[in-house]
């Protein structure tokens, strides 16, 4: 039965079910939009899910049978990002989400239903894997709104994407389906609806099973040969960590044993 962890802000829900944590974004009235006040919510959030030694793997989502996220709240533009001054604290806020997410040192899987445009999709590109309902719809609709988007964030949908297809996303600002979506590689699996929660949360916990150590080494090693390494991470460091780890010592002798290994993260 998952547990319910206390979050900062009230239009994010956090959870653990086994290793599994998930956060999702609850701002149904305005489908899953996400506003100022969750923008500033995301990092501390993310420190708190890597900090707790629980989590083996995140799994960022809409509530409910809601939209993943609909995009930046666009009401708030009027206001917020009424000038370039506005517009530069508010990037400033969108951006260290996406990094807070993108720079966890633990596992981020995407699970996408329905509408994931705009942020809401810079948002499930900051994510490690993404899986996504045969339904859902994506596309970042800047050019059609005449926003500029942060340089910090095009860096991480050019290293999830490749630049042809960031390109593609944005110069044209148009929608795509899940199909052209995986073909893209913006998703890794697409999955019917009714079976996306079951899908997502066995992938996660997957995930969660294998060796946390290795798992961070891998993650920092992809990123940094991406060009988005978490500043101040040695890739060399972790890999040589693993080598000592009790899990390198039960890896090997669950495989000698023929048996599942449990791995403490240690």
């Amino acid at each position: 039965m998952p547990v319910q962890i206390s979050s900062p802000c009230p239009k994010f829900s956090v959870s653990l079910d086994g290793a599994v944590a998930t956060l999702a974004i609850d701002n149904p009235a305005r489908h899953n939009a996400i506003d100022l006040e969750m923008w500033k919510a995301l990092p501390p959030i993310m420190a708190m899910l890597e900090r707790d030694e629980r989590v083996r793997a995140i799994l960022l989502r809409g509530a409910g049978t809601s939209a993943f996220a609909a995009g930046a709240d666009i009401s708030e533009f009027a206001t917020v990002r009424a000038d370039s001054t506005g517009g530069r604290l508010y990037e400033a806020a969108n951006e260290a989400a996406f990094w807070g997410v993108a720079h966890c040192g633990k596992p981020v899987i995407a699970m996408i239903r329905s509408f994931c445009l705009g942020g809401g999709l810079g948002l499930a590109l900051a994510c490690d894997l993404r899986i996504a309902s045969d339904d859902a719809q994506f596309g970042i609709p800047a050019a059609k709104l005449g926003v500029g988007y942060p340089p910090g964030a095009m860096r991480l949908v050019t290293a999830a994407v490749g630049g042809p297809a960031a390109r593609d996303l944005f110069y044209t600002a148009r929608r795509i389906g899940a199909a052209e979506a995986e073909r893209l590689g913006i998703v890794q699996r697409v999955v019917p609806d009714g079976e996306l929660e079951t899908a997502a949360l066995a992938l996660a916990s997957e995930i969660a099973t294998n060796a946390p150590l290795t798992i961070r080494a891998a993650k920092a090693a992809i990123d940094e040969a991406l060009g988005i390494g978490r500043p101040g991470t040695d890739p060399v460091a972790l890999a040589d960590a693993c080598f000592d780890s009790a899990d390198a010592v039960e890896g090997r002798q669950a495989f000698l044993e023929k048996r599942k290994p449990s791995f403490s993260g240690r």
